[in-house]
């Protein structure tokens, strides 16, 4: 079973109906037990890094998340679901950067771009060891996004660019994450999705 964790934040039903073309039993969840016991747990996220931070921490997400990790359960994070996963992130950081769960060291700042945000599709450089973008290496992913991690991190990272080079994904043992959504990427998309599933 893939539970994906309701923390009011994200395109729920667009995932749920995305990862049940797996034929995995996929269910929207905030109940912690049943997060902590499904086969994959999915971490959506949209809007912005603080208010993601709020929603999770009302669910107590972030343990959830840690404590998957430390039990050596998948964890997947999409757009926001990956950044949070991040030791901070400075969007509307006026008064300093937002904590967040700190899987991976490093900040989630603002691309130094001409247009935002980075909306639409772009393809995305991944290593030729991924499980992930085994065979859609290359492929074209949806991002929505105005704010991404810049720094390697995880034993594998996929990249992708606008204004500059960023971080489009990464795979690192137990936790994996995509900046952008795979769930709105047609194709591709759901082959990514059933290769995450396949490894789980």
């Amino acid at each position: 079973m893939i539970a994906i964790l309701d923390s009011g934040s994200g395109n729920l039903r667009s995932a749920e109906r995305a990862f049940a073309t797996s034929g995995l039993d996929v269910v929207v969840t905030a109940d912690r037990a049943v997060a902590l016991e499904a086969d994959g747990l999915v971490v959506p996220g949209v809007g912005a890094f603080a208010a993601c931070m709020q929603g999770l921490q009302t669910v107590d997400g972030a343990a959830i998340i840690r404590e998957r990790i430390a039990n050596e359960r998948p964890v997947l994070g999409i757009c926001i679901g990956m950044q949070i996963l991040f030791q901070e992130g400075s969007e509307h950081g006026e008064n300093g950067n937002h904590s967040g769960v700190g899987v991976w060291e490093g900040e989630v700042s603002r691309l130094d771009a001409p247009i935002l945000p980075h909306m639409g599709w772009n393809n995305v450089e991944s290593d030729s060891n991924s499980t992930l973008f085994k065979g859609v290496a290359g492929e074209s992913f949806y991002f929505v996004h105005s704010f991404a991690a810049k720094r390697a991190v995880g034993k594998m990272q996929g990249w992708s660019f606008h204004g500059e080079k960023f971080l489009a994904a990464v795979e690192d043992g137990y936790v994996s994450a995509t900046q952008f959504h795979p769930e709105k990427s047609g194709d591709a998309g759901l082959a990514l999705i059933a290769n995450w599933v396949k490894s789980l």
